[in-house]
């Protein structure tokens, strides 16, 4: 009887314990990014999928504007960012982000990546790449500018829309595309490129919209823009000028921070970012090339595109030297 009374009390005892004590909250992995790789055309729902079965965890995406404006956010939250892996600074970033002491080192192998130029870096890791163009409608425009110098001084109606290089990467691609070709004399190439901009759009997306939806004929983009019409809605409507003086590359990139570096999982990420598990969402759904390894050979049609005639790119650090002053500049005119 006391034996049966102790198990029965015993049994209790441990029922309240289960009750208390649920099971362990799987792990966590949060990751910072722009509002178009989670959107449900975007690579982030593959990814998070593919990841989260792998690791058997919780991925959180937290999504913003541009890839400027990520920057931005982490640090102004500084040391108590919630971030794990900060995913869509590119190359024109990674020096300042590294000067901010927000980011650790990545520890993963680069060694399926491959990207023009090559990339050998101990904090960011590449995931794609492109370059940047202008993208046009052509039962819009019949004969695009054949460079960025004949888009500057064309004297017709057109209109185009921009991205602001404060917040967007690809609006400040275009704002060290025009430095690298005009140099000292970008005020003024900014001065007579002003008439034709209709908008300035925090990011990507909201310009690309305007775009899609015939607000704008033409519109900054990528050379690759054109293969997501193409493949996804088979029309050839849509294509990308090729510009005589080449086109300004872009080479996105992740990083762990300094949060993250405690966090297994963002190792993990990193690494399986280089794979297949990752770069295969890439060229069908964020419309760039792949940096690192693919299980199959890309769609045909990224054989068509435009090949620039010539790589144009500052060094990281040239661009943290002075992207306040260029985009200062850049201000100051299209202000007026």
């Amino acid at each position: 009887m006391r034996l049966n009374i102790l198990l029965s009390t015993l049994g209790l005892a441990l029922g309240a314990f289960a009750v208390t004590h649920p099971a362990a909250a799987q792990e966590k992995l949060t990751v910072y990014t722009y509002e178009s790789f989670t959107a449900e055309w975007g690579p982030g729902p593959a990814v998070e999928k593919t990841f989260e079965a792998e690791c058997g965890c919780d991925v959180e995406f937290v999504s913003v504007a541009d890839g400027v404006a990520l920057l931005n956010r982490v640090k102004l939250e500084g040391q108590s960012t919630k971030a794990d892996i900060v995913l869509g600074l590119d190359n024109n970033l990674i020096h300042e982000a590294r000067e901010t002491g927000l980011f650790a080192p990545h520890g993963t192998d680069l060694a399926r990546v491959a990207v023009p130029g090559g990339f050998d870096d101990d904090m960011f890791v590449p995931y794609d790449y492109g370059y940047f163009a202008f993208v046009y409608d052509t039962e819009a425009i019949a004969a695009p500018p054949a460079s960025l110098k004949a888009l500057v001084e064309d004297t017709s109606d057109l209109k185009i829309a921009i991205q602001d290089p404060r917040t967007s990467t690809p609006g400040l691609g275009l704002l060290l595309w025009v430095k690298s070709v005009y140099g000292d004399e970008a005020a003024e190439a900014w001065a007579k490129l002003q008439d034709k901009v209709l908008t300035v759009t925090p990011g990507w997306s909201e310009a690309y919209g305007l775009f899609t939806s015939g607000e704008v004929p033409m519109v900054l983009s990528y050379t690759t823009s054109p293969a997501y019409h193409q493949i996804a809605e088979d029309t050839e409507r849509y294509k990308a000028a090729a510009f005589e003086e080449g086109h300004y590359l872009q080479v996105e990139v992740a990083a762990r921070t300094v949060k993250g570096a405690d966090n297994p999982l963002a190792e993990k990420f990193l690494a399986f970012m280089t794979g297949p598990g990752f770069q295969d969402a890439i060229p069908e759904t964020n419309w760039m090339f792949p940096a690192g390894a693919i299980s199959k050979p890309l769609n045909p049609v990224f054989e068509t595109l435009v090949k620039p005639a010539k790589t144009l790119a500052f060094t990281p650090q040239e661009v943290a030297e002075h992207r306040k002053a260029w985009v200062d500049e850049w201000l100051s005119v299209m202000s007026r």
